[in-house]
């Protein structure tokens, strides 16, 4: 095939790519293309590198928007605080890589250039992949999407030879708290132009520490901390996870709240069931009898009420998150999850008596839910 022209990126110089592939890639590749692809909600960009002449055909190219800016996560966090002396991607890949979850493969690091040439798992998404498709087609990629689940919360919770900065850091009542507030700042205040009045306040502050202090009293293990259907790549018959620098060490529910009540797509309410089901069944063969009661794997009831604490805490969390990137960033693209993501909290609200202050407390502030 003849070689097609090099697209003009301004941000890139095109021929220190070149030389980077030839030189410091464990192959040698010739670039033909580099194309943008959309971005997401980090600072990061990232870029599809068409090759010629190697044993694959392309990789992905990821720019960190500050070469040395890596110490301070995206995301709040809470822990020991230790010196951070390596890119949190690169460190959690590399565990993630010793207990062979399915991470993108990193080629080169470019430290200087911030530039990090990466495995491409090509470009569908697990959202994508359930567009159009059959309820039997959708429960067997989101059974593939708990077994990989299952794998981060027991082989990637055990440490590996590779310190990872995942153990240093937790969800504790303060991170949650910080979540809770950052919805409150961004998805109350900043939305409707003016803050919620004390009589509310006190009331809405006092319910979300309490779920807080619950959540945190519960067993932890690996977290993503964004595990969900933007971030798990269908790659024919592997699923890949990318997107997984901010992780951390949390409840089993975290994750399963950020994955089956997702803001992008929505799930049965007897699919989220059956995985459900299938995620206890998968994690009681992982770990011995004596973690399961730990983790209320035998405790039906329990278990279905830590999902749905962790799904009302992960989905105000994310409103309010999509608000600051939109106001803040400048990026609007998220703005259309809202009102799913609301009324996952509204239904989780309405079930549960204990919530009922909660609900009448907030919804004055909410139009979704008057």
């Amino acid at each position: 095939m003849a070689s097609q022209p090099l697209l003009p990126t301004p941000s890139l110089d095109l021929s220190l790519l070149s030389s980077t592939l030839h030189e410091f890639l464990p192959f040698s590749a010739r670039l033909e293309q580099c194309l943008p692809l959309a971005g997401d909600a980090s600072n990061r960009r990232y870029y599809r590198l068409h090759l010629s002449g190697g044993p694959v055909r392309s990789l992905i190219l990821m720019q960190l928007a500050d070469p040395e800016g890596f110490k301070v996560s995206e995301e709040a966090v809470s822990g020991s605080g230790e010196d951070i002396n390596e890119l949190p991607f690169v460190n959690v890949l590399k565990h993630l890589q010793a207990v062979d979850v399915s991470v993108p493969r990193l080629y080169f690091f470019d430290e200087p250039s911030g530039f990090l040439f990466l495995e491409d798992f090509g470009d569908v998404t697990l959202a994508q992949a359930c567009q159009g498709s059959s309820a039997e087609i959708i429960e067997q990629l989101y059974r593939q999407a708990i077994d990989v689940l299952v794998q981060l919360h027991v082989q990637a919770s055990l440490p590996s030879k590779v310190p990872c900065l995942a153990f240093s850091r937790s969800f504790d009542v303060p991170l949650y708290l910080w979540e809770f507030e950052h919805f409150v700042e961004y998805g109350i205040v900043a939305r409707q132009g003016k803050p919620m009045c004390t009589d509310d306040w006190l009331p809405v502050r006092e319910e979300f520490e309490n779920i807080a202090k619950w959540l945190a009293e519960q067993l932890m293990v690996f977290t993503h901390r964004d595990y969900h259907s933007r971030n798990l790549m269908v790659d024919r018959h592997r699923l890949g996870v990318i997107d997984f620098q901010d992780a951390l060490m949390g409840p089993v529910s975290y994750d399963l709240a950020s994955l089956l009540r997702d803001s992008y797509i929505a799930l049965d309410e007897s699919l989220i069931d059956s995985l459900l089901g299938y995620y206890q069944e998968k994690m009681c063969q992982a770990l011995p009898p004596s973690q399961h009661a730990a983790m209320h794997l035998h405790d039906v009831s329990t278990f279905r009420r830590l999902f749905d604490f962790s799904s009302i805490q992960r989905n105000l969390k994310a409103v309010g998150r999509f608000i600051y990137i939109d106001r803040v960033k400048g990026n609007p693209n998220f703005l259309d999850s809202i009102p799913r993501t609301l009324q996952n909290v509204h239904t989780n609200l309405t079930k549960y008596p204990q919530f009922h202050r909660l609900l009448r407390h907030l919804s004055p502030y909410v139009p979704e839910w008057q």
